[in-house]
């Protein structure tokens, strides 16, 4: 493993992707959501994913230069194109405008359509966190092109890894930052393992032929996802579906190519309200305060340090990578480096 910069890690994602017809708004954007997620310790959705976002917009499944924009709006929702542009772009804008709704109002929805990959969906809870808000994030309609995941019970693909996120503000402590896939395993993550020449923990995959293993390749090869938690996972998978695409429309707004196979019927909600609508933030912040710290002084289980609440461990990780800088493997770095010279960035 090598340790890289953070900023220079920032630097040379806006350089490929103005390279490749981005604005400096939107490559900015995109960088920071991607170094953030490498600096929190969710590799999966970091740098890795640039070859990926530069295909697509080399295939016109993506506009690099895309602005969002507001279809509906009332005081306490939004609807919002993202013009098939960067997800990071409409993303952060939908959980600005619902973060803005709840503030005035208790509550608000966003939702959006029409756009890419939006990455780690903690981010946007964390933003949320930090105005004093809780906030969730359901996100669907990756299964409309290429589904990936066998259902409990069931013998073929239907639906996809539909993450979650939720987010609680917890004053100066760290949030409670919940954020996974409801399959055992996020896809990034598989393909992940296979670029590192790793295995996966049983349970998370089948091959295409339906049987357990713990290849990568045979996940790449033909083979699906299992969803977490049996029967209470493919629950909550498939509501996320009707709370995500079904919810948001998106299927109306489906066009060609765009967005690819992954997100061309993506559609993602953002839910936020004032964590002070029934008593006092002093009060909520001083409860959530006792609840986490109950947790994080359960006596610890063997090979286990200690109880964390979900966020924890991301803090402790980002601590650690903004001193010493951010991981990669070799193959990493030089996948990046390549892409980079391939666009015509050089690289130190």
């Amino acid at each position: 493993m090598i340790r890289k910069d953070p900023e220079l890690l920032k630097n040379l994602v806006e350089q490929i992707l103005m390279k490749v017809g981005s604005n400096f708004d939107n490559a900015h954007r995109v960088a920071e959501a991607l170094v953030l997620s490498n600096l929190v310790g969710i590799d999966t959705h970091g740098i890795w994913h640039m070859r990926m976002y530069v295909e697509e917009i080399r295939d016109g499944e993506i506009i690099p230069n895309a602005k969002p924009e507001i279809l509906l709006d009332t005081p306490t929702s939004s609807l919002i194109s993202g013009n098939w542009g960067f997800g990071f772009v409409s993303a952060k804008l939908a959980m600005d405008l619902a973060i803005k709704k709840a503030r005035d109002q208790n509550i608000a929805v966003a939702a959006i359509v029409q756009t890419g990959h939006i990455g780690r969906l903690g981010e946007y809870v964390e933003m949320a966190a930090r105005e004093g808000m809780i906030s969730f994030v359901f996100a669907g309609g990756y299964s409309e092109k290429q589904q990936s995941t066998v259902p409990y019970g069931g013998a073929e693909k239907i639906l996809h890894t539909n993450p979650l996120a939720i987010g609680i503000p917890v004053g100066d402590n760290t949030p409670i930052v919940v954020d996974f896939a409801t399959t055992t395993l996020s896809g990034s993550k598989v393909k992940l393992a296979a670029l590192q020449g790793k295995q996966v923990a049983s349970g998370a995959i089948v091959d295409a032929d339906g049987n357990p293993t713990i290849d990568p390749n045979d996940f790449i090869n033909g083979g699906a996802h299992l969803p977490f938690g049996q029967h209470k996972g493919f629950g909550i998978m498939l509501a996320i579906e009707y709370l995500g695409r079904i919810f948001a429309g998106s299927d109306s707004y489906a066009e060609g190519n765009k967005g690819g196979l992954y997100s061309g019927y993506q559609g993602i909600s953002f839910v936020v309200m004032k964590a002070d609508c029934f008593s006092a933030m002093s009060d909520f912040l001083e409860r959530g305060k006792e609840m986490q710290n109950r947790v994080n002084k359960v006596k610890p289980a063997k090979e286990f340090d200690q109880v964390y609440t979900p966020g924890d461990i991301e803090r402790k990780i980002r601590l650690d990578r903004e001193k010493s800088g951010i991981p990669l493997s070799s193959a990493e770095w030089e996948d990046l480096k390549s892409l980079a010279t391939e666009v015509g960035v050089s690289v130190n």
